[in-house]
Formats: C-alpha cells, structure tokens, sequence
C-alpha cells in the first residue's frame, strides 16, 4: 500500500471542490479544502502538505502568486494548477514558476488522479535528494565531526529542538558528546546570545549543590562570606544543562522541579523569590527509567524535562565517523604541537575501525593525543598507539583464579573459579565466563559499580550496557 498522504484543493467552486474530493477519495490520501487564498495559507502552514490543486482564479488573490509565495518555502509541496482557460502563457507562467503540472477545466478523474500520483512521486524524490544532501554537507554540525546515519538523526533532532523553548534530556555513555549536544542547542536557539551554563551534578558535594545552583548569601552557612549569584541568574535568558541529573540529591531534585515549573527560585539564605527564564537541558549517562525505578531520580521531574529526548550514539555505532573524528583530532593536536603529522596509516585506520571504544569521542581524544605527544612524522603507524586492549571484550580465563581487588571488610569471599575438565563439550561461553567475572568484581566491591569498572579498567558505561544485556536476555 502506498504511503498516505496530505492533498489541499484550493477551489472557489464547493460544487468542483466536493467533485475532487471525491474523485480522489480512492486513493487513501488525506484530503483538505480551501476555497480562497488566505485558507490555503492557514492550512499550509497548520500542517505538512504533500501536494496542491490550485485553481489560479481565487476571490481573494491571484493563483499565480500563491504559487511564487509556497515555492519559495523549505520542503514545499507538488503544485498542480488548474484553470478553465486554455491559454498556453497562463500554462508556461505557471510551470516556469515552479508548478509540477496543470489541468484545464474540465478534465476526466482518470487525469486527476494519475497527475496527483505523478506529482507525489515527484515531490518524495525531491525530499529524498534534499535529505541525501543535508546528509553531505552534515559531515560537521555545529562543534560535533561525523556524517553516520545515528548521528544524522541527532543534528535534525537538536536543529527541530532549537528553535523550541522546550526542555531537553540527552542520554548516551560517557564520552559520547552530551554536553556538545547542549551546546548545539544553544547556539542555535534564539538564547545563544545569553550564557551557556553547565553543571556536572556528579561532581559538585551534595552540601554545596544547592548554592551553586541558586545562590546564597553571606553568612548563610559556613563558609558563605559574601553574597553569591549562583548558576540560574548567569544563565537567565540562557541555557542551564544539568549533567548527570541522577546524582542531585532527591530534596534538591523537589526544589529543581519547583523552579523550572515556575521559573522562581530562592537563594539560600534568602527568602525573597527571585526568577528566571532559562532552557533547561539535562542528561545522564544512565538508563533515566533505571534511576526513577530506583528512586536516584523523581519521576516527575524527569518527565518534565523529558519533553525532547535526545540519545548520542556510543562511537562504535558510528560507523566511518571513527576515522573522520581521528583525522580531526590528528590536524588539531599537531597544529598546536607544532607535528608534522599529516595522515593515519591503513593499519591504523583498520585498527581503529574494528576497536570497540569503550570510552567512545574521549578515549579516541586521549589516543590521538597521546601519540601526538610522544612521537612526531607523518604518517600515524601502529606502533606508536598506546594498548587498545579492550577488558569487556577479553575477559580473563576461567582459570586465571580470584580478582586482584581488595575485597571489603563485609564483602563475603568469593567462590572459587571452577577448573576446566579435560572434556571439550564442558568448557565455559565465553559471554558465561565474562557475566561471571563482571559480578564477581562488583560483589568484591560492595556492589559499587563505579569501583568494580575502576578495578577491571573499563568504563563504568560497559557494566551498565552488558548488565543491560544480560536483564534483557
């Protein structure tokens, strides 16, 4: 079945209108009217139309200019003009103004509907090509490197967000770009003039969060020896992007909620109300629902600022971007270093390829910095890489004995690792052996997530994706 879509027939007549309406009733399409020039505008611009029938003699303007005007729109729909007069000017005016076709009053329904379908054809081709070449010229958006697929998705999704004042929450694993994200949608919203205002949540005491948020003033708690404006009122008229939302205590999380319902605040220590109109972009590097369920994040507040999602892609998702961002990285580091460095070697473009880069942008950052650092040619060889073992994806063998981690007071010893018989068809999966010593860590630390990734070297983003796996399994 083809796919439904929207025809606006903009016709002076009821009597015509009603006709073509039900003449192309049969097509599934959906099917609006208008029957001036200022209708045709207001249903133009209330939805997407994939085609018009334009009658060029309307009450109120002339066809013929309707047609310049909508022409000249982005993603304009297929334009059929029909007229009662058979002049061939009117025709040629017509078409050379961007008309797909016409028809001359009166024609058979045959007609109409196969000019319809023709001109639907048409207009999908056309927003094909267009999104093949927003596609090219996307190979960089705003700070981010990259033409893949998942993060063409992303640069529409923050150039549709932008121009919104709606809130924003950014999901993906740690290096993946977030705050890039944020930053994108302030530069282009109508707030990029204002600041852009960033908090780790993650990284700031739970004791201070509060008066770096909304201020304080002096003698408010120890230590608060003068007045002090906090992140929303340098952000007023701006943007405030809350990185790692779940680890905000949940009572700051009430009076976050409060503020961005509202947009008054309270400095600490001040009861006057203060306000402030800012955009609010959050984000985690988390599953959010994993943290609502576990109460490290309200619901509420979530859903308050999960009006526009966002997901960054992990780097290994993303195809030739990998060699793309490294390139950049190379140009970028051995300018500033004063390197001669001009290329990466074939190898080391496989290399990177088929590396699964747990620590995503950030871990290829570090790589590339690192050899620009420690070695200077032109060409980028193997052999000045730093280890790109990946620990998730060799895990240790079975028999390689108990974790060098040092095990909590209350942390009950673990069970011994078994020994491989000498049968074949009893040796453990490997994906077995690996959940099995992925869990054994995180009870060696006390179930401390965070902690059992720093001891094995991984990023705390692959324990939480394969234990997302293994749940899902």
């Amino acid at each position: 079945m083809a796919e439904k879509r929207t025809i606006l027939i903009v016709e002076d007549s009821p009597t015509l209108a009603m006709t073509f309406q039900t003449q192309l009733e049969p097509t599934g399409h959906t099917i609006l009217m208008a029957t001036d020039g200022a209708t045709a505008f207001a249903q133009l611009r209330a939805r997407p139309v994939d085609c018009m029938l334009l009658d060029l003699k309307l009450p109120d303007m002339d066809g013929i200019d309707i047609l310049e005007e909508v022409r000249a729109w982005p993603n304009p729909p297929a334009i059929i003009v029909i007229t009662a007069n058979a002049s061939l000017t009117t025709a040629v005016r017509a078409v050379r103004g961007g008309a797909f076709d016409y028809l001359v009053k009166p024609f058979a329904a045959a007609r109409l509907v196969t000019t319809i379908e023709n001109a639907l054809r048409g207009v999908a081709l056309q927003r094909e090509v267009e999104t093949l070449r927003r596609t090219v010229e996307h190979a960089g958006f705003q700070d981010f490197v990259g033409r893949s697929p998942p993060m063409q998705a992303v640069y529409r999704t923050l150039e549709a967000a932008a121009r919104s004042t709606a809130s924003v929450f950014v999901t993906g694993e740690s290096g993946t770009g977030k705050e890039l994200a944020a930053e994108a949608l302030h530069q282009l919203s109508p707030r990029k003039g204002r600041e852009f205002v960033a908090l780790n949540c993650g990284a700031i005491p739970r004791d201070l969060l509060e008066s770096v948020i909304f201020g304080h003033v002096k003698g408010s708690f120890t230590g608060a020896t003068a007045d002090k404006e906090g992140a929303a009122a340098r952000a007023d008229g701006g943007t405030m992007f809350l990185d790692e939302l779940g680890e905000m205590d949940p009572t700051l999380q009430t009076k976050l909620l409060r503020f961005i319902q509202t947009g008054a605040y309270e400095r600490v220590g001040d009861p006057r109300p203060r306000k402030a109109d800012i955009r609010f972009v959050a984000a985690t590097n988390r599953d959010p629902a994993e943290a609502v369920r576990e109460g490290r994040l309200r619901e509420d507040l979530f859903y308050r600022l999960n009006v526009v999602p966002v997901r960054m892609p992990p780097l290994r998702d993303r195809g030739e971007d990998i060699l793309l961002i490294a390139r950049r990285f190379l140009e970028q580091f051995s300018a500033a270093d004063h390197r001669q460095f001009k290329a990466l070697a074939p190898e080391v473009e496989a290399r990177f390829m088929s590396y699964s880069w747990p620590g995503n942008v950030r871990q290829l950052q570090n790589v590339i910095r690192n050899v620009v650092v420690l070695h200077d040619a032109k060409l980028v060889t193997l052999d000045m890489l730093p280890p790109l073992d990946d620990p998730a994806a060799m895990p240790p063998s079975p028999t390689s004995g108990p974790l060098p981690i040092d095990v909590p007071a209350a942390a009950s010893p673990p069970a011994p690792a078994p020994s491989l018989p000498g049968s074949a068809d009893t040796i453990e999966p490997l994906a077995v052996a690996e959940r099995r010593y992925i869990e054994q860590a995180i009870t060696l630390c006390g179930g401390n997530l965070q902690m059992a990734a720093r001891k094995l070297g991984i990023s705390p983003s692959t324990i939480y994706r394969k234990k997302e796996g293994w749940e899902a399994a």
